[in-house]
This record gives C-alpha cells, structure tokens and sequence, in this order.
C-alpha cells in the first residue's frame, strides 16, 4: 500500500551520501531539492554546500537543483553553488525532472534524484523513473503544511524501516 512512496534509500544526509560509488556506477546527473535538503528552508547557500558542488563537478557530476520555489529563491542558490536550476517544478509532477534532465543531457537510467520529502521529492522522482535518496530535513523549521505532511510521512517511513529490516 505504501511502497510507491518508499525511497530507494534512506539517508541522514546530502552531504554523507557516497557520490564517488554512484559515480561509478554509472551516474551522471544529480538533482536536488534545495529547502531542507542542502539547507535549511530559505538559507542561502552555505559554505557547505558550495563545497559539495565543487566536489560533485570535480567528480564528474553534472547537477540541477529542482524546486518548487520562486525563481528569486533558486537562482542565487545555483549561482553559488553553480548549478543549474528548474524553478516552480510542480513537484511531484515529472516534468520539473524531465526539465531538469533535459536541461543536464542525462536521462533517468543516468540520473538521481536526492530530497528530504517522500510526497513531493521522492513520489515525483518515482514517477520520473529515477533513482532516488530521502534525505533527513536539515532544521525541524518548516511551514505549516510541510509539517502536516511530515505526520504522513512518519507513518510511510514505519512501514518501509520495518520492511528494510525484513530483507
């Protein structure tokens, strides 16, 4: 019932996922959520997060960051990190990825998708055919309808915890 919301892996973070090994395995493209994935909601790019970016083009990586935000909040984030952007993505809607890939020269055997929310992120990455990593929001400051839908989310996350630990 719940597995089409269930991420292909579940992660404490952007920042400690193992994109040398995905690299090697073949992936070229890389897609972001920006609020609470990279940063926390409405943070400008950190040092942190310009430094993930240079060592993701330093690996070979090309990326785009994917959101459901205004361009005046997506386009100074990718300046700094240099990234590209797909602003009001519609998300879960697969054409901010389609957008995206396009926009990269990849496609969703190349491409992954890493975000911190499953209706949104994860659901519209399933729905694009792309691999795809839930990652822990980075602040618990969120708005109020993102916190209704993380009391969802919890439930989904119990089944798919619980079926990790069964296989």
């Amino acid at each position: 019932m719940f597995e089409r919301f269930f991420p292909d892996e579940y992660l404490d973070s952007a920042y400690v996922v193992n994109y040398k090994k995905l690299y090697q395995e073949g992936y070229r493209g890389l897609l972001f959520d920006v609020d609470n994935t990279l940063v926390p909601h409405g943070a400008p790019a950190d040092e942190r997060a310009i430094q993930l970016f240079k060592e993701l083009r330093d690996i070979g990586f090309s990326c785009c960051l994917v959101s459901n935000n205004k361009k005046k909040r997506v386009a100074p984030f990718a300046s700094l990190v240099g990234a590209e952007y797909i602003e009001l993505a519609a998300k879960p809607s697969r054409r901010g990825y389609e957008r995206a890939m396009e926009r990269l020269g990849t496609n969703p055997g190349n491409t992954v998708f890493i975000g911190d929310q499953l209706f949104t992120d994860i659901w519209g990455a399933k729905n694009a055919g792309l691999r795809n990593i839930l990652v822990k929001p980075i602040h618990p400051k969120e708005e109020i309808q993102i916190v209704l839908k993380r009391y969802l989310e919890r439930i989904v996350l119990h089944f798919y915890t619980k079926e990790e630990k069964n296989s």
